[in-house]
């Protein structure tokens, strides 16, 4: 098969590889369509070994390790790819455990159209602009085969992070146990993926006010937000004395004086200090950037660290938990979300990020991680087709 190595840079090695094979707990999935995020580049340029970074998988099962009984071949599925290990998603076929596996509703249908005989409209969400780009294609493959859509490529990685961060460390209350007062709650980076995400679950546990931080993507935060709860953007782009204005005033709006809880799905370029200059003195926030010391948060204001590949350990024996007879946690967390996320999809009330079609397969996987890089996405996610790259037969995806 072949397999997408990530270098420093990015720079990308097409390199072919044998398709994996299951272990216990494990599934292997013929991959349709990876996601790509922005640690795919971050890890790579660290000087870590180059490895297959994808994470984000939507395919269909191809085998099954033993005790799986969640999932057989033919299943269409998405599922997260546990950071680092083998079997990433860039690549014709990837390997992810069954707990972070989940089934894609049949009803969620193939996202995109072919506009004409070579014209593929690269998003498939109301809140983007429709755009669409050279790429060949055979309109019977796209509308005869029952892939999953694009769209499901956006999930794994992003919502779990979302989900791990207002819950595992906020300890906002869940969806099955929503709130029923204000409860207002800052979004730093609504516009990614994980921040966009934040905002659907926050919605869904009825957290509001919801004062989302974002610039170029603010047309799709507002497609997320309920203003008649008070849900507010302000724009970091004015600068950061007006972000501060900016949060106070809609606190001010809705009757409040005080905002405790923060999630920092940017975790840089001030946004962190931004927050803390109006959050409640003993308030939290949540940070998602791994290696900083963050000195420039207050003692009294209780920091965390959201990391989605926590939802892959087990209760530690010997920490206070496990010594306490502990034996559920972060692992048993993300196997309930992905159940949530599958029926929030099939139910209507939970849906995928904007994303973009970069064309080219593996092949246009260094192209989407520069892009990256670069700060040229906003509001989107960048995927890939396998079944683009040069030297993959479509009859094989």
């Amino acid at each position: 098969m072949k397999e997408a190595i990530i270098h420093p840079g990015p720079r990308v090695q097409i390199i072919d590889s044998p398709i994996p094979k299951p272990g216990p707990d494990q599934v292997v999935i013929k991959v349709i369509v990876s996601g790509s995020n922005p640690k795919d580049w971050k890890r790579a340029d660290v000087g870590s070994t180059p490895v297959n970074q994808g994470d984000d998988i939507a395919g269909v099962v191809h085998t099954v390790g033993d005790n799986v009984t969640e999932f057989k071949p033919g299943d269409r599925v998405a599922a997260f790819h546990q950071m680092l290990a083998p079997g990433g998603s860039y690549a014709e076929y990837a390997v992810s455990w069954q707990h972070t596996t989940f089934h894609i509703p049949k009803k969620t249908s193939f996202e995109g159209a072919l506009q004409s005989s070579n014209k593929l409209l690269l998003v498939g969400h109301p809140s983007l602009e429709k755009r669409a780009v050279d790429i060949s294609y055979n309109v019977q493959d796209v509308m005869l085969t029952p892939q999953p859509p694009p769209e499901a490529a956006t999930i794994p990685l992003a919502a779990i992070t979302a989900a791990v961060g207002l819950y595992q460390r906020l300890r906002l209350p869940g969806p099955w146990q929503a709130t029923t007062t204000p409860l207002p709650l800052i979004i730093y980076g609504a516009s990614s993926a994980v921040g966009s995400y934040a905002i659907q679950l926050a919605s869904l546990s009825n957290i509001h006010p919801i004062i989302a931080i974002a610039g170029r993507g603010s047309q799709h935060v507002e497609t997320l937000l309920d203003r008649n709860k008070g849900d507010t953007i302000v724009d970091y782009r004015k600068g950061d004395d007006a972000v501060v204005s900016g949060i106070k005033d809609a606190l001010e709006k809705n009757g409040l004086n005080k905002v405790e809880y923060a999630f920092d799905a940017v975790s840089e370029k001030g946004s962190y200090q931004n927050i803390c200059r109006v959050l409640d003195a003993h308030g939290q926030i949540t940070l998602v950037l791994p290696g900083k010391k963050y000195e420039e948060i207050p003692e009294s204001v209780t920091k965390s660290l959201t990391s989605c590949g926590s939802v892959f350990a087990n209760v530690d024996p010997e920490s206070a938990e496990g010594k306490a007879g502990v034996r559920t946690g972060n692992k048993e967390f993300g196997y309930v979300f992905y159940r949530f996320f599958s029926r929030g999809l099939q139910q209507g009330w939970f849906r995928g990020h904007p994303y973009e079609v970069i064309p080219g397969g593996l092949d246009g996987v260094e192209t989407g991680l520069k892009n990256l890089k670069e700060g040229k996405a906003s509001a989107v996610k960048y995927v890939f087709r396998i079944s683009d790259t040069h030297g993959v037969s479509r009859e094989s995806t």
